[in-house]
């Protein structure tokens, strides 16, 4: 999957956790990419983190970051 989709993918979801405050977002981003995106993607996204992900929103850079550490 290309990086350009992952990150729209990812930036969904924050907008979806976002209304939950910052700190619970970010938890429950990192929950939802370690449960439902497929290792392949999350192997993606690490490699898009690497290159600086443009276009990922704070919040969601946050919440992948935290999925991929786990």
């Amino acid at each position: 999957m290309k990086s350009d989709e992952l990150i729209r993918m990812a930036n969904q979801i924050a907008d979806f956790f976002e209304p939950y405050g910052h700190d619970d977002a970010v938890v429950r981003i990192a929950q939802h990419i370690r449960e439902f995106w497929d290792p392949r993607m999350r192997t993606g996204m690490a490699e898009a983190l690497r290159k600086n992900a443009d276009g990922l929103t704070e919040l969601a850079r946050e919440g992948v970051e935290m999925a991929i550490a786990s």
